[in-house]
């Protein structure tokens, strides 16, 4: 490995630089796409959502469920679930004094509300319907900026009722959130439950939408069983059912990032190749006299082999210990993307992002750096066979 010490460093560092940009970039869309997924299911859909069929499609108000609350409190019995909520969904308008948009209105039991999504922390003005104020409506500050309206405004909700009949109310607005999710933020307001029921007429004890937290992520599936087994006849879907492209990202980003680092070491390949075949050209004369003095082909292949995996497996070692450095020290440290914030709030991502890394990428990265140095061998060695003994002595 030694024998050029320059060219040996070259290429040394330069696995070690590509790996580390490699793992380091893995852990950093993981993080990103983790903090999506996580604002997707906390502020957003939550884990598990229960629907009347055909109701997500239309979003009709007379697609409620009659008996909905007996069924969501069937649900909080559930030792797997954190939260439950169930909640009223109309489509309409919302309208300051100067102008008016098209939100989802959203009614639901505050207290209720705060065990499934975590909208009440992320109020940057105001209260989460806390005191006894008529109507109060929270809003997402999009929406405020784009109604022109703060803390105290009144705006006005217009709906059609159960009767098909159009009503209005007059909310006041208490509290602005901000979820660092502009689409969300912009589209969907939240009322007490009992202000909106009271504005469609819909029964008593009814809901559109019954929302579960379940307490950890990876028992999401064993939840929605029992679920379904609470509301037969509905329609219980996961958040992954919910948002797909949610769960696209969550397929397809691990296969992505390898893509990413089987490119890398692809391109590393032919330096350790180049390097490699150097080496062997300058040991001609070496090769041909242990040749002669009886060494068989088998070892000396061995050698160039063994050769150029441990030239990998240095500069693998290094890229593998800086890039689990780095992306370690922003698990816990924030990495700053608020220059490109307006790109990053239009898409739902966070401006400021946290990395996420995972052992069995490592171990995987070793592995394909092993197998990089094997194949990078195979030519050099080759070429090391093909020499004659005899002519290869004779080289000065």
């Amino acid at each position: 490995m030694w024998r050029n010490k320059l060219r040996s460093l070259v290429i040394i560092i330069a696995m070690a630089l590509g790996l580390t940009t490699g793992i380091f970039s893995t852990a950093f869309y993981e993080g990103l796409i983790d903090q999506r997924i996580d604002k997707v299911i906390k502020s957003e859909i939550s884990h598990i959502q229960v629907h009347k069929p055909g109701f997500r499609n239309a979003t009709e108000i007379s697609g409620f469920i009659p008996n909905a609350e007996a069924i969501a409190e069937k649900i909080r019995t559930f030792p797997e679930v954190a939260g439950v909520s169930n909640r009223l969904i109309v489509n309409s308008m919302i309208a300051s004094a100067e102008t008016g948009a098209g939100v989802k209105i959203v009614g639901v039991d505050p207290a209720r509300e705060k065990k499934v999504t975590n909208i009440h922390t992320k109020l940057v003005e105001g209260t989460y319907f806390e005191g006894k104020r008529r109507n109060p409506v929270v809003i997402g500050h999009k929406l405020a900026e784009k109604l022109n309206v703060h803390l105290g405004s009144k705006v006005v909700i217009t709906l059609q009722d159960i009767n098909n009949d159009i009503t209005a109310g007059a909310f006041r607005v208490t509290g602005i959130f901000n979820t660092m999710s502009n689409a969300f933020d912009e589209g969907s307001i939240f009322v007490r439950f009992n202000d909106l029921q009271r504005l469609t007429m819909i029964p008593d004890k009814a809901g559109h939408e019954i929302a579960i937290l379940a307490s950890k992520n990876d028992i999401v599936n064993a939840v929605k069983l029992k679920v379904d087994s609470a509301a037969p006849g509905l329609e219980v879907l996961t958040w992954l059912d919910l948002s797909p492209e949610m769960s696209y990202l969550n397929e397809a980003m691990d296969l992505y990032m390898y893509i990413f680092i089987v490119i890398i070491l692809f391109a590393l390949l032919f330096g350790i190749i180049n390097t490699m075949l150097m080496a062997v050209l300058e040991r001609i004369k070496e090769i041909g006299m242990l040749m002669a003095i009886g060494m068989n082909k088998t070892r000396v292949f061995l050698l160039i082999m063994y050769e150029t995996v441990f030239l990998s497996l240095t500069g693998g070692v290094f890229g593998v210990i800086f890039g689990s450095l780095i992306s370690k020290y922003y698990e816990t440290h924030k990495i700053d993307l608020s220059i490109w914030a307006d790109g990053y709030l239009e898409l739902g991502y966070d401006p400021f992002v946290y990395t996420r890394l995972e052992w069995p990428l490592l171990v995987n990265v070793t592995i394909m750096v092993i197998i990089t140095g094997i194949l990078a061998s195979i030519y050099p060695a080759w070429k090391a066979l093909s020499y004659n003994p005899a002519n290869a002595l004779r080289i000065e």
